[in-house]
C-alpha cells in the first residue's frame, strides 16, 4: 500500500531513532519481542472483523504488523518516526502487504482517517511534556472510530526511567485508565508485563485496553 510521507518535525528525534535502528538492527533494540505475544492476545479478545482499520503508532519494524497479516487483517497502517524501521519492516513483509507504512512525526501528523483500533506500545512513555501528552491524546480522539478501541503500552511505575538514552515517564493502569478517560475511552482491562530485552533486562510495563463510545 506504500509510504506516505508526512512532516518531520524533530530531525535530531528522527537521526536518534534512525541510529538506533541501523546500529542495533531490528532484533537488537531493548523493545523488540520476536512474538508479540501480548498484544496479539488482547486484540484477539476484542474478536474484531479484519477489515476493521488498526493503526500502530510507533510501530517501527515491530513484528505485530506481520501477526496482524496473518490473522487475516487487511487494513493496516504503521506510523513512525524512523524511517529505517519502517524501511525494515516493509522489506520484510514484502510490497504486497495490506499496510500503509507512515514516515511521520505522530505530534504533528494530522490523520486523514479514522481506525477501529489504535495500538501503542512504547510511544507514549516518551511524552514527558504535558503539551506532548495533550497533543497525543487529541490525535488519539479525532482518529479513533467511536465504537472504537485503544490498546497501550508503557513503562510501569516501577519500569526505566529512561530506554535508548532519552528520559520517559511511568504509569500504573490506574493513571493509564484516567488519561485514557480524558479523551472518552474507557478502561475495561488492564495488566503487567515483564518484558525482557534481547540483553536479558527485564522491563517491567503496564498494559491498558479500552473502549471509545
Amino acid at each position: 500500500m506504500g509510504v506516505r510521507q508526512g512532516h518531520v518535525e524533530n530531525a535530531a528525534s528522527q537521526a536518534h531513532w534512525d541510529e538506533a535502528y541501523g546500529s542495533l538492527s531490528a532484533s537488537g533494540v531493548s523493545w523488540y519481542q520476536p512474538r508479540p505475544t501480548l498484544s496479539v492476545d488482547l486484540i484477539s479478545t476484542l474478536e474484531l472483523p479484519t477489515a476493521t482499520p488498526v493503526i500502530d503508532v510507533g510501530g517501527g519494524a515491530s513484528t505485530l504488523t506481520d501477526s496482524l497479516v496473518r490473522m487475516g487483517f487487511v487494513d493496516l497502517t504503521v506510523l513512525d518516526l524512523s524511517g529505517t524501521a519502517l524501511d525494515l519492516a516493509k522489506k520484510r513483509l514484502g510490497p504486497g502487504a495490506p499496510v500503509e507504512w507512515i514516515h511521520d512525526d505522530l505530534l504533528t501528523w494530522e490523520p486523514r482517517r479514522s481506525y477501529g483500533l489504535w495500538h501503542d506500545r512504547a510511544v507514549f512513555h516518551f511524552l514527558t511534556q504535558e503539551y506532548e501528552r495533550s497533543t497525543y491524546l487529541e490525535k488519539l480522539g479525532s482518529a479513533i472510530t467511536r465504537p472504537g478501541y485503544v490498546i497501550l503500552a508503557t513503562f510501569a511505575a516501577d519500569g526505566p526511567e529512561r530506554c535508548s538514552g532519552l528520559p520517559v515517564a511511568r504509569y500504573g493502569v490506574e493513571e493509564l485508565t484516567a488519561v485514557l478517560l480524558t479523551v472518552g475511552v474507557e478502561v475495561v482491562g488492564g495488566c503487567r508485563e515483564d518484558h525482557v530485552t534481547p540483553s536479558g533486562t527485564v522491563q517491567p510495563f503496564s498494559w491498558v485496553i479500552g473502549g471509545a463510545t
